[in-house]
């Protein structure tokens, strides 16, 4: 269907066209066909599923976009190690923000995992302007998504143009609230199995989903399992390899201007630098921002790309200072505590044990939360102004003065853990071993 409405697109010219989509969305005929192709999912994945299970060997996708929200390692490793599973990972596009940007992202993820050792595969050819047909190439039996929004990726690697194949969906950060976009999207109600960190995402989903929540499991968390099982974290992550400095991880969001605007970044770019040189000999501060953050102040009237860049540099040059944008496994677990106002890190970081300081820019942020949310917020430290956030690096840091220590540790326990003592890829891997196997 997408190829067809780009093939028409280029005979049409542009007013005629607009009218033509502003006529389909005014008819609803794209909502239509949405409720079509989501009432037609579950026969389609039915007939894919008795196919799988009559094969020796199953082909599994894993669709790779931005590095950072690759939550499927320790998934991906049983899966090699597994002799009916046949796992390849490809690099996908990212065409939000332009083909330089898509370029980027494209060859750091695929740099960085082919150092990691993974056989990872490019899906565009940067030569040829040729993308890669997986369905022929590899022809997989079930592909694993890591990001559910249209419009991100490209199209041929969109849940749409494989509604014959067995999908599934693991969340790309545990969600604290409860936004349609994180779970009621065609996405959400399209995927075969979507798998959902703790009851209480599974509950939302029941009365958010249009499918009720029909395609749910309820796994855990997948995201946690390498903070779970490393116990020899690299601590060479961080520049400075002076041991008598506390390490702390700032993490700002990218939503400035938009939502609700959560992001403390504007209001405190210069502090943060402020604060590495005053504590220069007591502590170091990676700063890892969302991945879009820089995108968007290169885009941005006041920033543009000359002062973002110098503004990044800064970070990569301070003797006690660095910027991260990569895999954070072990920069978590070898830190001392993270601030953040970002929601993906809310419970994530907290499987680490440390402190954890969430940045509160507008009042409005604190009367979004989902249930979820409002139990891992409620185990932060909580800052609103300069002084608050101060008193956090100084008193819960640098002087080890964590009250919230308990209260933090059984939220983890009750909440994030899973009761069986497998971790969130055992027990995918469990629920597929059963589907196709037994």
């Amino acid at each position: 269907m997408t190829e067809l409405k780009l093939a028409i697109k280029k005979y049409v010219p542009e007013k005629i066209w607009i009218s033509l989509i502003k006529i389909y969305n005014f008819m609803h005929f794209r909502a239509f066909y949405s409720s079509y192709l989501i009432s037609k999912a579950p026969e389609k994945h039915q007939k894919a599923l008795e196919i799988v299970r009559k094969k020796d060997k199953v082909k599994v996708a894993f669709f790779l976009i931005h590095e950072s929200v690759w939550k499927y390692d320790v998934l991906f490793d049983l899966m090699i190690k597994h002799p009916r599973f046949e796992p390849v990972l490809f690099v996908c596009p990212a065409v939000n923000f332009g083909m330089e940007n898509m370029l980027f992202e494209m060859n750091k993820s695929y740099d960085a995992f082919k150092k990691k050792g993974y056989d990872i595969i490019k899906t565009y050819d940067n030569e040829t302007g040729e993308y890669l047909d997986i369905k022929k190439t590899f022809s997989p039996d079930i592909v694993f998504f890591t990001n559910p929004y249209e419009g991100l990726q490209d199209y041929r690697y969109y849940i749409k143009h494989f509604s014959d194949t067995l999908t599934c969906y693991v969340p790309y950060a545990i969600m604290t609230t409860n936004y349609d976009a994180f779970y009621n999207l065609n996405f959400h109600n399209l995927v075969w199995r979507f798998f959902s960190e703790t009851p209480i995402h599974q509950k939302i989903a029941f009365q958010k989903q249009r499918n009720k929540g029909k395609n749910n499991i309820v796994t855990g968390y997948p995201g946690f399992d390498q903070l779970l099982t490393n116990k020899t974290p690299n601590n060479t992550v961080w520049k400075n390899k002076n041991a008598n400095l506390k390490k702390i991880i700032w993490a700002p969001h990218h939503s400035m201007n938009e939502l609700n605007k959560v992001s403390n970044f504007l209001e405190y770019f210069d502090v943060f630098l402020d604060l590495a040189i005053m504590y220069k000999d007591k502590l170091q501060i990676a700063f890892k921002p969302h991945p879009l953050l820089r995108v968007k102040l290169e885009n941005d009237l006041n920033w543009g790309k000359e002062k973002t860049d110098n503004y990044y540099n800064k970070w990569m040059n301070l003797e006690n200072g660095q910027f991260e944008n990569s895999d954070y496994a072990d920069l978590f677990l070898t830190s001392d505590a993270l601030i953040h106002d970002c929601g993906s890190f809310m419970a994530e970081y907290l499987i680490t044990g440390k402190p954890s300081l969430f940045m509160i820019r507008n009042e409005a942020v604190m009367k979004e939360w989902s249930e979820f949310g409002e139990k891992a917020v409620g185990v932060h430290y909580q800052s609103r102004n300069k002084e608050q956030l101060i008193h956090f690096i100084e008193n819960v840091v640098l002087n080890e003065n964590d009250p919230m220590q308990k209260k933090r540790n059984n939220f983890v326990e009750n909440n994030l853990l899973q009761k069986s003592n497998l971790t969130a890829s055992q027990n995918i891997m469990n629920y597929l071993e059963t589907q196709f196997f037994n």
